[in-house]
Order: C-alpha cells, then sequence, then structure tokens
C-alpha cells in the first residue's frame, strides 16, 4: 500500500510520501512515489503517486516523454494548475485502459495522484486526482490532501493543520502523520520522501529522505509519543477518582 499527504498552508506546500511497495508478504520493494517536474522561475510541479505500480510508473513516464514534444500538451503548456490536474487525470485514465485492454488475469490497474505546485504568477496549490481522471481542489478549511492508506495518519491533520501555520510546522505534522501510519500499517513504509516549496520560489525548496534511524525523523517521532503521554496524564479526572478532601 502506500500514503501520501500535501498541505497548503500560507507560506507554501509540503509534500510527503512513503517508499514502501508490496506484492505479497514475501515481495517487498522500495520506489519513490515523488516525482518533481522544475522549469526554474517559471512553474513548480510536485506529484505523489498511489496506486498500481505499473500504472504509476507509466504515467509519470508518459508526462515526461511530452515535456520532450513541444507540440504535446505537456506541464510545461498547461495554462493552470487545474489544466495541468487534467492533463495527469487524462493520462492515468488512459493509461489504465492500455493497461486493461492487454491483460488476461483482471488486474487492478487503478492509480491516484497528488499534484501540486505554482505556476507563474497564479497561486500554489494541490490536487486529488482519481482514478477515474477527476479531481478535487483543497480548501481553506481543508488545506491538506492524502491518497492510500489515510486513516491512520488523519487524526493529528484535522486537529493541527490549517493555513496560518508555517511551512516548517506544517511539515513536522506531514511527519507526524506519516510516522502514525507506519506504525499502524506494514503495508507503509521508510524510507520518507518530504519537500518543502516555499511560494513564489518557482524552483526546488528543501527535500529530506528520511529513514528510521535519521536523528530528525527519531526525534519528531519519539517526541510525539512522549507528548502524547503527557497530554494524558493532564486530562481532566473522573468524580471517583478524586480524593473527597481535595
Amino acid at each position: 500500500m502506500t500514503y501520501c499527504l500535501a498541505i497548503h498552508v500560507g507560506d507554501g506546500l509540503v509534500f510527503c510520501s512513503d517508499s514502501r511497495t508490496n506484492a505479497g508478504t514475501d515481495h517487498v520493494n522500495t520506489y519513490s512515489k515523488m516525482h518533481e517536474f522544475i522549469l526554474p522561475g517559471q512553474r513548480f510541479f510536485c506529484l505523489l503517486s498511489a496506486g498500481n505500480l505499473a500504472t504509476t510508473q507509466v504515467v509519470v513516464q508518459r508526462l515526461r516523454q511530452d515535456l520532450e514534444t513541444p507540440a504535446v500538451r505537456s506541464l510545461w503548456t498547461v495554462t493552470s494548475l487545474a489544466d495541468a490536474a487534467d492533463y495527469v487525470g487524462w493520462v492515468s485514465s488512459d493509461t489504465q485502459r492500455l493497461q486493461a485492454s492487454r491483460d488476461v488475469a483482471n488486474t487492478l490497474f487503478e492509480a491516484s495522484f497528488i499534484l501540486g505546485g505554482q505556476i507563474g504568477g497564479e497561486a500554489p496549490g494541490i490536487y486529488l486526482i482519481y482514478p477515474q481522471g477527476n479531481y478535487i481542489h483543497e480548501s481553506a478549511e481543508h488545506p491538506f490532501l492524502q491518497i492510500g492508506e489515510i486513516k491512520y495518519g488523519k487524526p493529528i491533520l484535522d486537529r493541527v493543520v490549517h493555513s496560518e501555520i508555517s511551512l516548517e510546522v506544517a511539515a513536522r505534522c506531514a511527519l507526524v502523520s506519516m510516522n502514525s501510519t507506519i506504525r499502524s500499517n506494514l503495508t507503509v513504509g521508510p524510507p520518507v520522501e518530504l519537500s518543502l516549496y516555499r511560494t513564489d520560489t518557482l524552483q526546488r525548496g528543501r527535500y529530506l529522505m528520511l529513514t528510521e534511524a535519521d536523528p530528525l525523523y527519531k526525534g519528531i517521532a519519539e517526541g510525539w509519543g512522549a507528548g502524547l503521554a503527557r497530554s494524558l496524564e493532564e486530562l481532566p479526572r473522573f468524580d471517583w477518582e478524586i480524593a473527597p478532601n481535595q
């Protein structure tokens, strides 16, 4: 399985993804699920992928091939982020149709994506692209999007993430969300990729690939666990726990 998420705050965008893929308990591999497309000073895109590995690899390959053909619609020619999401959705759904037409084993070729970035003077944003090719945009009330194994990492995002927090705080929230998912689901695993894009830079920002042994990753995971334990002890007591003379 997979877990990927993106967060949009006032300072910019955060992207986070795991690297584990598996086709059964005895076939576990590591593949990057974060793909960047950058024209420095003009446009920045980050694509996170989940689903059938063959489909996601072909989609990314086709996106990169289209960049080399000026007459073809591509991430270099789209005029807006919404247009970019529509284009990626078309490539994805077309790839799935082609894969399925050659298959005789009823394999599930579905894939979903999160596309985020910025084009020129347009505001940055993030889009979730469904297997059918349609998509949704994040909102001010819900400034994050997830794909894959989303349920374990969602509570921290629901409680903490809003558009006014800093880019670095959002990145730490993303790592806590990822760590919570990895602890609860064996199909999601490190290395963890983290990318921070600052609004209007139109170039690659901070990028980290973190293993479980990385001091930063360990410190955030251990600090979050210790903080939860302290918070639990500080919660209000039941009536019967309070001594009569208190």
